[in-house]
């Protein structure tokens, strides 16, 4: 019979993604484990195989749309089975037009139009007399009120003075709250779908699997982690004459950059102030046991964070490595999962785009993320004298359920020592 292939989750949180190329076309012949598909989630391009062997009866999903989890995407024929035993799955409830019943109608039921003086009663036939009282009759003359349209609160359903009292009231009010309303200037246009009017021309890009999480985690971010932050500057300039030093014997693709050696301050700075390398849950506090620092890299889809594992126990050379072939992939849309799944702590660098300082957005369920910012002279007082420093600006987010102020000044304080030493770095 038939086999269903459906998408797969391939990462924790998948909801969705996009079938970015089929490697199979309908009538192709498959053997179990063979590629058939290229999948876009929201943090890289993946492939599935095929489940069993057989032929592809039929593509549900055209390259480029998107897919839900568990969605069925494909078809697998076995031996001898006809594409026409496929029972294409209903997008929606269907009804058959022979069994389908009539809505049934009814006569529409049109209200009068209602006179100034309107208490919602029925109106009486034409040529009908209300029984009024005399008193009654002269208030309603005096003040235009028909008393076909007022119901009668005395003996009988009489209309007495107190009736037309009511109406006149009544009418007052709503003549009132229309005039009121004619002297409100007219709202202005309103967005539709979201989109402000007077914008202009315009082009709409679709959001990528990756922008719309990416946007959803920001939000999350910025609404449930109560933030805090601690910034101070670090003299750089041991550490640009060490990395010069080290560099001068290595090729190009090899060299080592200042954010490897951030990555490495802050992995030692967390092995000696272990209970900042924690995560908030709201059944307990995990501190965690390894140091996997996430490195945020840009590309053209967004932003991404591959991790660098146990980055304390590795050396300047391999963390610097592992983070170029991280950065490559990304860019790439083929990383793993686990490369870019977990970490504890995360490090966003804009140094080279020449921004002084920043506060970055903590990433959940992390606890802390640290924002470097460019490297760049100003003057310092040493010894009673005016000098001048390299100096570096680094910003600390604090979840601070996680994290206490204290323990992130601590925690900060040892990345600033070990960036001002970096020989210590290399032990």
């Amino acid at each position: 019979m038939p086999i269903e292939i459906v998408l797969p989750a391939l990462s924790a949180g998948m909801t969705d993604a996009v079938i970015a190329r089929w490697l199979k076309a309908e009538g192709d012949i498959v053997v179990k484990g063979e590629l058939i598909a290229e999948i876009e989630t929201d943090k890289a391009t993946m492939e599935i195989e095929a489940v069993c062997d057989g032929r592809i009866g039929k593509l549900l999903v055209k390259n480029g749309a998107r897919a839900e989890v568990n969605q069925i995407i494909a078809v697998l024929l076995g031996e001898r089975e006809d594409a026409a035993a496929i029972a294409l799955p209903r997008t929606g409830p269907a009804t058959s037009p022979a069994t389908a019943k009539p809505a049934e109608t009814e006569p529409a039921t049109v209200a009068a139009p209602e006179s100034v003086g309107d208490t919602s009663t029925t109106k009486l036939d034409a040529g009908a007399r209300r029984k009024a009282s005399p008193l009654a009759r002269r208030l309603a003359a005096a003040q235009g009120i028909s008393l076909d349209r007022i119901s009668g609160s005395g003996p009988r359903g009489r209309i007495v003075s107190i009736d037309i009292e009511r109406a006149a009231t009544s009418a007052a009010t709503r003549l009132q709250a229309a005039q009121e309303a004619s002297e409100i200037p007219p709202a202005p246009p309103q967005p539709s779908n979201g989109i402000q009017v007077g914008i202009g021309e315009y082009e709409s890009i679709p959001h990528s699997s990756m922008r719309r999480t990416i946007a959803r985690r920001l939000v999350e971010a910025k609404t449930t982690v109560p933030h805090f932050y601690l910034n101070l500057d670090c003299d750089i300039d041991a550490l640009l004459a060490l990395r010069s030093r080290i560099n001068e014997t290595r090729e190009a693709v090899e060299r080592i950059s200042v954010n490897d050696f951030v990555i490495k301050a802050a992995a030692v700075a967390l092995r000696k102030v272990p209970d900042a390398n924690a995560i908030w849950t709201d059944q307990a506090m995990l501190r965690l046991s390894d140091i996997d620092i996430s490195v945020a890299v840009a590309t053209d889809g967004g932003l991404i964070t591959p991790i660098i594992r146990k980055a304390d126990e590795k050396s300047l050379g391999r963390i610097s490595a592992e983070m170029k072939s991280l950065a490559s992939r990304a860019r790439e849309s083929r990383l793993k999962p686990e490369e870019f799944q977990g970490g504890g702590f995360s490090i966003s660098n804009l140094g080279m785009y020449g921004i002084k300082s920043f506060s970055a957005i903590v990433n959940p369920p992390q606890g802390a993320i640290l924002a470097v910012g460019a490297g760049e002279r100003r003057p310092v007082e040493r010894n009673g004298e005016l000098a001048f420093a390299t100096l570096m600006t680094l910003t600390l987010s604090i979840d601070h359920r996680a994290v206490d102020g204290a323990l992130g000044a601590r925690l900060l304080g040892a990345i600033k020592a070990a960036i001002e030493e970096p020989m210590s770095l290399l032990v």
